[in-house]
Order: structure tokens, then C-alpha cells, then sequence
């Protein structure tokens, strides 16, 4: 620990420039990985009819609880399954995961995919709960 303090202090310039340069890439990612919406703007578009909701989460924890009306495409499948949102291509389409981290992946594959609307739940189901926003249990 005590030689790379010292390496730290010897070569300042290079330890600027690496976390100048980690920040960017951090940065970067989370561009590429979508937009973010509070749980409070999501409420506000599904209500207008104007979002589709795309549950990432594996069948247990969908039964356990969900967004009303969302759709339940596991994240492991959702490539091989991505034919079922074309119809809602004109719609925003909000990706939701347990706390909001893998939904990033599935708007890069539905942005790949030619989905321009894909956006993420900040915080997944764990913060829409957090919210005290009602989930459907089946």
C-alpha cells in the first residue's frame, strides 16, 4: 500500500489521466445502456397508454409480484423473443429489472435491434416498490 502511494505521488500525471479516463468509460456506459425514468414518470406514460413495460426478471419473481399489464420477457430470452415487441415499436418501451442494472443490457440489444424508444426503470422493481407503487402477484 505504501508503494503505491508512493507510485501515486511519483507519477501524479498518470494517475489523473487513468481516472479521468475511467470516469469517461463509466460515463459512456451508462449513455449506451438507455435513459433512465423515475418509477413516477413511468406511472404518468403507462397510465396515457403511451409505454409498454418488458419485465426482465426470471418467472419467479415476475409471479411474485409485477407492473400491471407488463409483459414478461426474461432477460436470458429476450433476444430469441424479440419479434413480440415489433408491434410496439412505435411505443416507448420501458425494461425492468430487480434493481435496474440488467435492464441496461436489453436496451443495448433492442437498440441493436432497431428500437429507438427503449428506455430502463431507475432502480427496478426494487425501487418502484421502494415507492410504495402497487405490483400485481399471480
Amino acid at each position: 500500500m505504501e508503494r503505491l502511494f508512493e507510485f501515486a505521488v511519483n507519477h501524479w500525471i498518470l494517475v489523473v489521466i487513468f481516472a479521468a479516463l475511467l470516469a469517461a468509460l463509466m460515463l459512456l456506459e451508462s449513455f449506451r445502456a438507455g435513459r433512465k425514468i423515475s418509477p413516477n414518470e413511468a406511472v404518468s406514460l403507462i397510465n396515457k397508454d403511451q409505454m409498454v413495460v418488458v419485465d426482465l426478471r426470471e418467472r419467479k419473481d415476475f409471479t411474485a409480484g409485477h407492473i400491471t399489464g407488463s409483459l414478461h420477457i426474461p432477460l436470458a430470452n429476450l433476444q430469441e423473443r424479440i419479434s413480440e415487441l415489433k408491434k410496439h415499436e412505435g411505443q416507448q418501451i420501458l425494461l425492468v429489472c430487480r434493481t435496474g442494472q440488467s435492464a441496461g443490457a436489453a436496451v443495448k440489444m433492442l437498440n441493436k435491434a432497431g428500437f429507438k424508444n427503449a428506455v430502463r426503470l431507475r432502480g427496478g422493481v426494487e425501487e418502484w416498490r421502494g415507492s410504495n407503487l402497487p405490483l400485481i402477484r399471480k
